[in-house]
């Protein structure tokens, strides 16, 4: 009983500014610029002494997580006002952690100068470094490179180690990332018009909208994956057959025409 009365009387408690402050991480005087801006609820007053409470601190913690999360205080603004006319804060979070969380895992490698050398040799040019930094995949410091993407950078030291080109290999690199940019937009625009488009309308959402939307976002993420695969494999496919029939049509040409060429060829 002892606990139970502790614990209502602990989610009761109420502060004075210097102890919500200390209790919230700030100084007093951020705790009163965000009740000049308004992003703090009025606090109860008795006589001249204002006391707030743990629905407060709740709020200065949102704040916090809000900035660290880059927003601006006019944003933090906006979307309280949202979550007192009806939206909950805390789902708005919720929805653009799931928005906006990375769909890379990649692990970014560390090599030294001697290491390129070894694995690139002349091939670690001026040009094919630059090209390599346009793309966004290395940093260069005076020690070395850091590369962005384990994955690609292993998948490069195979296909020059296989005889392709390093330059090569940075072409169809950058061919690559055009159209997977594109393909990038093709998804963000379906999400943008067919299921995020009520973020955009100037109207509240209404109560667990937010909520299901998260779900949604949650659900619908892996599938433009497996759609993009999907199509990828369908379309070497397709490509693969193309360019292997093509190349035994020239093989026969080629030999035909020597076959002519050496009077073997057979009379119709």
């Amino acid at each position: 009983m002892d606990k139970v009365r502790a614990a209502a009387d602990d989610k009761q408690r109420e502060y004075r500014v210097e102890e919500l402050a200390e209790a919230a991480g700030i100084t007093t005087r951020t705790l009163r610029f965000y009740r000049e801006r308004k992003l703090l609820q009025p606090p109860r007053k008795e006589g001249r002494i204002a006391w707030y409470g743990e629905a407060h601190l709740a709020r200065l913690r949102v704040i916090a997580e809000l900035l660290e999360r880059g927003h601006t205080l006019g944003g933090i603004a906006e979307l309280i006002g949202a979550g007192e006319s009806g939206r909950d804060v805390a789902e708005l979070i919720g929805l653009e952690a799931a928005i906006v969380a990375p769909w890379s895992d990649e692990t970014a490698v560390r090599l030294d100068w001697d290491e390129l050398k070894a694995t690139f040799g002349d091939q670690l040019t001026e040009e094919n470094t630059a090209e390599s930094i346009a793309q966004g995949f290395i940093t260069v410091d005076e020690d070395g490179i850091t590369h962005v993407s384990r994955r690609l950078l292993d998948a490069t030291t195979d296909l020059v180690a296989e005889g392709v080109p390093l330059s090569a290999v940075l072409e169809a690199s950058r061919r690559t990332r055009e159209h997977v940019d594109a393909i990038a937009e093709v998804f963000t625009a379906l999400a943008r018009e067919h299921l995020l488009g009520a973020l955009a309308a100037d109207t509240p959402l209404p109560p667990g909208e937010a909520a299901r939307l998260t779900e949604q976002v949650l659900r619908v993420r892996p599938l433009a994956r497996t759609v993009t695969d999907a199509q990828f494999a369908l379309a070497m496919d397709r490509r693969v057959h193309a360019e292997y029939e093509e190349l035994l049509r020239q093989r026969l040409e080629q030999r035909d025409e020597a076959d002519a060429g050496s009077g073997t060829g057979r009379e119709a």
